[in-house]
């Protein structure tokens, strides 16, 4: 069941993904600012505490709740930087390799995880084939570039995140666990705010270019939050169910379905969304991701 949870939660990732890099390239709004926008609204989770019959953390748990808040908002900030810099179909699959290996150690040596040797299979195929699908050459960029940098450093924290919210998950029913990881989440915002240049930026209005993400900012902002609090419950509660090496492994499949959106979005809807392919580019991904199937068929056998 987990499994499936996951793939449905990396699909709405997916194209959260992609409208991320809509609203951070055409918007031209900073990281900084769009992790404001991004993490404030993580306190109105508290509301629905009662609904769901959550409860309260106990002694020092609520430090790890916090490690893993706020590992999860400067992780999404350091995220926003590198596709900031660099191309959302290269980034983001590079960034989730990155995390399963993190994930991997951080599980075996503080969760006392224990993988199969078919999981790992996968899992290394599956990185393999994320490695494959971050290959970047673009009109501004050849190879590694400071935006990877920022993909490394966004999964040191989003494995950390992940590893501490698994560690409440087996000691709180889900929703408690989740919604205090959630709220957490909220000081980052706290802390972009006493930046000078949020706080400049915020209600003023910017002068920018007209382009689809300015013409329909507002409907891509509410679809990109609305996905992201779906994408963040199901594949939390995947985490809570199962391995978040396993869990995280499968972002393979979102990178996979991003690159295709990615593609056909270039190719058909140019002004919406626009990516450089090369055609060595374009068989390296093919064959990606097939390999991405190889590795899902091994994660589940």
């Amino acid at each position: 069941m987990w499994f499936l949870i996951a793939l449905l939660g990396y699909l709405c990732l997916a194209i959260v993904f992609i409208l991320d890099k809509v609203v951070v390239s055409q918007s031209k709004i900073k990281p900084a600012l769009y992790t404001f926008y991004s993490t404030i609204f993580m306190f109105v989770v508290i509301l629905v505490l009662p609904i769901v019959g959550g409860g309260m953390l106990l002694g020092f748990d609520w430090f790890w709740a916090l490690v893993s808040g706020l590992g999860f908002g400067f992780a999404l900030w350091t995220f926003y930087k590198a596709v900031q810099v660099g191309e959302v179909s290269h980034i983001g699959p590079f960034n989730g390799a990155i995390i399963t290996v993190f994930l991997y150690i951080i599980g075996f040596y503080f969760l006392g995880e224990k993988l199969s040797v078919l999981q790992i299979v996968g899992i290394v195929v599956l990185i393999f084939s994320s490695l494959l699908l971050s290959f970047e050459k673009s009109r501004q960029h050849s190879g590694f570039h400071i935006g990877f940098v920022w993909a490394i450093i966004s999964a040191l924290l989003f494995a950390i995140s992940h590893a501490s919210a698994k560690y409440l998950y087996g000691i709180y029913p889900f929703w408690t666990a989740f919604i205090w990881t959630r709220f957490t989440t909220g000081f980052v915002a706290l802390v972009a705010f006493l930046l000078p240049s949020v706080r400049r930026s915020l209600g003023k209005k910017r002068k920018t270019k007209k382009n689809y993400a300015s013409k329909h900012a507002l409907s891509i902002v509410i679809s990109d939050k609305v996905l992201g609090v779906i994408s963040a419950v199901l594949i939390q509660y995947a985490i809570a169910l199962s391995s978040p090496t396993l869990v995280q492994a499968l972002s393979g499949l979102q990178f996979a379905l991003m690159f295709l959106f990615v593609y056909m979005m270039t190719r058909l809807l140019p002004k919406v969304f626009k990516e450089y392919f090369t055609k060595r580019e374009l068989r390296t991904e093919f064959f990606s991701i097939v390999l991405v199937l190889i590795g899902l068929a091994l994660l589940v056998l």
